[in-house]
């Protein structure tokens, strides 16, 4: 029999996202598994595409994890249900490798996630996290698509 303990529901907080997380919340509440809902950002590193030598304030970056962590708080909504155990966390890094990281380190049996249903040009230029994951995961990976 397939049980499930701990799953993962990594977002970017889009509207894309919202459709995977029905899915990883009804599982973690049919299966009474822990919840992990993750967003990985790219941090100070996110500003050196626009200058090597920029200087973001304390104040400013301390505003913007506040502000990711009360989204993050704020999932899954309540009219999703209510899983008997939910853990939020922020990682820091490029999201293939610290999702992956996850895995390994949180004894995960499950990924649930949403695609962006990048096709042609675009998907060959920007890539696919959920691809990347699929391919790497030790573990099943849910992949969803968001709706139109």
């Amino acid at each position: 029999m397939v049980s499930f303990n701990n799953i993962l529901f990594p977002t970017d907080l889009s509207d894309n996202s919202k459709e995977a997380m029905k899915y990883a919340t009804s599982l973690a509440e049919h299966y009474d598994a822990i919840l992990h809902i993750i967003h990985v950002t790219l941090g100070t590193n996110q500003y050196l595409a626009y200058d090597v030598n920029v200087y973001i304030p304390e104040d400013i970056r301390q505003n913007e994890r506040k502000k990711l962590e009360k989204s993050l708080e704020e999932l899954p909504p309540d009219e999703l249900g209510a899983p008997s155990s939910v853990k939020h966390e922020i990682l820091e890094g490029l999201p293939v490798p610290e999702i992956s990281q996850y895995i390994k380190d949180n004894n995960i049996d499950l990924v649930v996630m949403g695609t962006h249903g990048h096709t042609g040009l675009k998907h060959l230029i920007i890539g696919s996290v959920a691809e990347n994951i699929v391919r790497s995961s030790p573990v099943p990976v849910l992949t969803v698509h968001a709706k139109e």
